[in-house]
């Protein structure tokens, strides 16, 4: 009994205290890559711990029987007896109903968000055949329309897409700062890292770790790509370049350059932080790994203690022929 309270316990922990901890952070302003990684480290631990509880819980009445391999029948009472649970078989049984409707419901939102975002974008891309010109020079669609607005379509026909309102307000400066901010977005997949977060919160709408993961993830990803497009124009451009595009408006299913979180973005790049260095990178990512292995390492001390009990032996001798 004690790895589902254990793990119950790390996801209660996790999903109160990670996402106070990465926001009164400052590095992940510093270094969003690391940023982005965290948050989706601390939602898939949260998850993993859910759904690795609900298989302990249901490991006593796996079917570990003598019909299979020998090693699996002579660990097999060791195991049970290291996961057994006072709730008996319904606790087991509700342990692994719980674990399946876990993979299952993310499973289904994520698909279902891939498939809704791939249709509205197959859409947008029809809409823009029609009214759409290709600018040669810029390699992007230009569409005639007041709204100054620059966005780009992810996917297999990926499009970085401007309005004429944003070439009448931007110089050529701000436009390759524009552009390249969008090209890292395609680079770089954002779409996917914003996929992946909506499905967790669409899977559990009350759980406020997954909102503010998604939240800020789409936060962090504006901030990467600012930084990419930050190697081939100047700071100052970029933010220039933001405040005229601060009002614009993007699709559903798209990525654009301005939006709600321009303003920061604004105070980032006039700005900077100093960026980590390599020594606190490397025990950043560390401590992530961390945070991703430790459900895993609590759900199988119970079979590491049944291998090392002696009620587990594996005799390597008879497997060996010479």
């Amino acid at each position: 009994m004690i790895a589902p309270i254990a793990l119950i316990t790390f996801a209660a922990l996790a999903a109160a205290l990670g996402p106070r901890l990465l926001r009164r952070s400052s590095w992940p302003n510093r270094s969003p890559r690391l940023g982005i990684l965290a948050w989706q480290a601390l939602s898939v631990s949260i998850l993993a711990a859910a759904v690795l509880a609900g298989v302990a819980l249901a490991v006593p009445t796996l079917p570990v029987t003598a019909n299979l391999a020998e090693l699996l029948s002579a660990c097999g009472a060791a195991l049970r007896a290291e996961y057994t649970t006072p709730g008996g078989a319904g606790l087991s049984l509700a342990g692994a109903m719980l674990a399946v409707c876990l993979v299952v419901r993310t499973g289904y939102c994520l698909v279902a968000g891939v498939v809704s975002s791939g249709r509205l974008r197959r859409r947008q891309r029809a809409a823009l055949a029609l009214i759409a010109r290709r600018d040669e020079r810029l390699d992007a669609l230009v569409v005639d329309h007041p709204v100054v607005a620059a966005y780009c379509l992810p996917g297999r026909h990926r499009r970085v897409v401007l309005t004429t309102a944003a070439l009448g307000a931007l110089d050529d400066a701000q436009l390759a700062a524009v552009i390249a901010h969008e090209r890292a977005h395609l680079r770089e997949g954002h779409h996917l890292v914003l996929a992946a977060t909506a499905a967790l919160q669409r899977a559990f709408p009350r759980m406020r770790a997954f909102r503010d993961a998604h939240v800020e993830a789409t936060r962090l990803v504006e901030m990467l790509a600012d930084d990419l497009a930050a190697r081939s124009s100047d700071r100052l451009t970029i933010a220039t370049a933001l405040v005229r595009l601060a009002e614009a408006s993007t699709p559903a299913a798209a990525l654009g350059a301005g939006g709600s979180t321009s303003l920061a973005r604004v105070r980032r790049l006039v700005a900077p932080a100093h960026p980590l260095g390599a020594a606190r990178s490397a025990l950043t990512v560390l401590a992530i790994a961390a945070v991703v292995a430790l459900p895993v390492a609590l759900v199988t001390v119970p079979a590491a203690v049944a291998a090392t009990s002696g009620l587990c032996p594996i005799d390597f001798s008879s497997t060996v022929t010479y």
